[in-house]
């Protein structure tokens, strides 16, 4: 009896598995691609997502003989956000910010060593910043992910501070060790991060803590706007209302 469920946990395991890389292939995947990404036999990995077809969680594309997400994860997700109060909360917030900066407004928390992106608004310019709601980053060269581990419970944040893996994605991506311990400290001090093209060419970003009681971090909120755009000068001067967008968010969201 053990041994059919822990197989069929196996299974559960394997299948969810499937949803996470199909999350990262937008424009979908074949059954032999995501056989060899997760691991799995082609015959595991083709009735697998033989049963995902079938209750709607991912869609099939004959002509292309390719699979992506389907609309039941996407109804999940919406309730999820509504629980949390990511939509029906936190978006008007998200607007204000926007409508006085002209600028992408982002919400993100941290899912174990990465950040997800939960909200966000554009801005009314033609250049979007690509970090939609579903994306999950690195924690260390993005403004959000520096202040998710700034202000991280202590236990947390030593952690992520030492054994985070530190991958370069620019040439401004901070990868030594002693550098990020600084960069972690100064966020600290300053209560806010910075982001100049470490996580993306192109794009700079200031992020704040949304802080609970215990003066943590469950949530970061950040403007995002390409260099051209906006000097670190000006990003920093939206920063009283970034931060009194963070304490109205803080007062009103779920705290977990």
């Amino acid at each position: 009896m053990t041994v059919i469920a822990d197989t069929k946990t196996d299974m559960i395991g394997k299948a969810l598995g499937l949803l996470v890389l199909l999350g990262d292939e937008p424009r979908g995947a074949s059954a032999s691609e995501l056989s060899k990404l997760a691991r799995l036999p082609f015959s595991t990995t083709y009735r697998l997502l033989g049963s995902l077809t079938r209750d709607g969680f991912v869609d099939y594309d004959p002509a292309g003989r390719l699979y992506r997400l389907g609309l039941r994860v996407f109804q999940l997700g919406q309730q999820v956000s509504n629980h949390h109060g990511f939509a029906g909360t936190a978006m008007p917030i998200l607007q204000r910010v926007t409508d006085v900066t002209g600028e992408a407004t982002i919400l993100s928390v941290r899912d174990g060593d990465r950040h997800l992106t939960v909200s966000k608004v554009d801005g009314p310019r033609t250049f979007r910043v690509t970090s939609d709601p579903g994306h999950l980053g690195l924690l260390h060269t993005t403004s959000v992910g520096k202040v998710l581990v700034a202000f991280a419970p202590p236990e947390d944040r030593h952690r992520l501070v030492e054994e985070l893996e530190l991958t370069a994605l620019t040439a401004s991506s901070i990868t030594d060790r002693d550098a990020f311990r600084g960069e972690i400290a100064r966020v600290r001090e300053l209560g806010y991060a910075v982001m100049d093209e470490e996580n993306e060419v192109g794009m700079r970003a200031v992020s704040v803590p949304v802080m609970n009681a215990q003066g943590t971090a469950f949530a970061s909120l950040a403007i995002a706007a390409p260099i051209f755009q906006l000097t670190v000068e000006e990003l920093l001067a939206h920063l009283p209302l970034l931060q009194s967008a963070a304490a109205e968010l803080a007062a009103k969201l779920p705290h977990r």
